[in-house]
């Protein structure tokens, strides 16, 4: 029995040029239980490093703030959900809330940030988890409970739940909103050209010396990427993946992309990226739109993809058979002899 932890999800090509002409300035740090960079093209050193600096920060900041399962605002509301009485939180808290609520509602609930408990049983809140699959009553009662984040309650500042069993875990969230907080810091800070990578998901500001950013789209079963995306100022991609975050029992795997429905994690599906448009909530949505598209399935992810407004999606299935919509498949440029591909409106 193993388990896995896997990173990045995207292979980031920073195509440095050994005589540019503009300084890069790159500094990393491990946020969100994942590892983040950040590159900024500036030809001020001190501005650049007081802009990355800020911007881990806030990372941390945000992490420590939201974190499920360690002491922070967010376990102190869970702790309140439970006793089944209303908490009054900051305005931040109450509008991540707000919106992770409409964005699980938008994605028919299949990306649900108050199936906390059964991340728990799962044992994916933990860095490293134990290979062992959690006794199926145990599910079943969770399943019985039907918690979900559609039973918060907000007035104001104030949350409850119709349901004492949700636990809220901002985790298919927080690093989404995390990418539009730092391109705001940058920008504030006079940064127009960076290149923001958390954990896979990343977010292209500007250019580096007047060429667009580009990224890779890992293979989730082969090293390297796939294929390669110039991104346009302020646009963001993001993955969601069974080659993250997983363990396998014997020779069958399981990945922390857990379906509400079922309780178990989703098994037809191997990665899913998504190319969000520039808009003040792409990286939100790059991190946020990947996970219900990813659940959906074979039957349902086109629909699911149109229901939620992404047009760039590219699917990897449990066959290894890759599926593209036609909008994403125009910039793609892959590696070598281009793999059998579907392309889909």
């Amino acid at each position: 029995m193993r388990y896995f932890l896997s990173l990045p999800i995207l292979l980031v090509l920073f195509v440095l040029a050994g005589c540019g002409r503009t300084p890069l300035q790159e500094q990393q740090a491990y946020v969100f239980g994942t590892r983040v960079e950040v590159l900024i093209v500036s030809a001020e050193p001190e501005q650049g490093r007081q802009a990355i600096a800020a911007v881990l920060r806030e990372f941390d900041r945000l992490h420590r703030a939201y974190h499920a399962w360690q002491a922070s605002e967010l376990t102190e509301l869970n702790a309140a959900i439970a006793a089944g009485k209303p908490r009054t939180v900051t305005p931040e808290l109450a509008a991540f809330v707000g919106e992770a609520q409409a964005l699980s509602r938008q994605g028919d609930y299949l990306f649900d940030p108050g199936i906390g408990e059964l991340i728990k049983l799962w044992g994916f809140q933990a860095d490293e988890f134990k290979a062992e699959l959690p006794p199926p009553g145990e599910i079943k009662a969770w399943l019985a409970k039907k918690p979900s984040i559609a039973d918060i309650v907000i007035d104001g500042n104030s949350i409850r739940s119709r349901n004492r069993h949700v636990a809220l875990d901002f985790g298919g969230y927080l690093k989404g909103v995390a990418l539009d907080r730092a391109a705001a810091i940058l920008r504030s800070q006079g940064i127009n050209n960076a290149l923001i990578n958390i954990g896979g998901n990343v977010m292209a500001l500007g250019s580096k010396e007047g060429k667009k950013w580009r990224v890779g789209i890992q293979h989730p079963r082969q090293p390297g990427p796939m294929a390669t995306v110039s991104l346009e100022d302020g646009e963001a991609i993001g993955t969601s993946g069974d080659y993250q975050r997983f363990f396998e029992v014997n020779g069958k795997r399981y990945p922390h992309l857990l379906d509400p429905r079922s309780g178990y994690p989703a098994d037809h599906t191997q990665a899913v990226t998504v190319l969000i448009p520039a808009g003040s909530k792409a990286g939100t949505l790059s991190d946020a739109s990947s996970k219900p598209i990813f659940i959906a399935g074979a039957a349902g992810w086109r629909d699911m993809a149109a229901q939620m407004g992404i047009a760039q999606v590219l699917r990897v299935d449990s066959n290894d058979r890759i599926f593209v919509t036609a909008a994403l498949h125009r910039r793609l440029e892959f590696i070598g002899q281009p793999p059998a591909i579907e392309i889909v409106p």
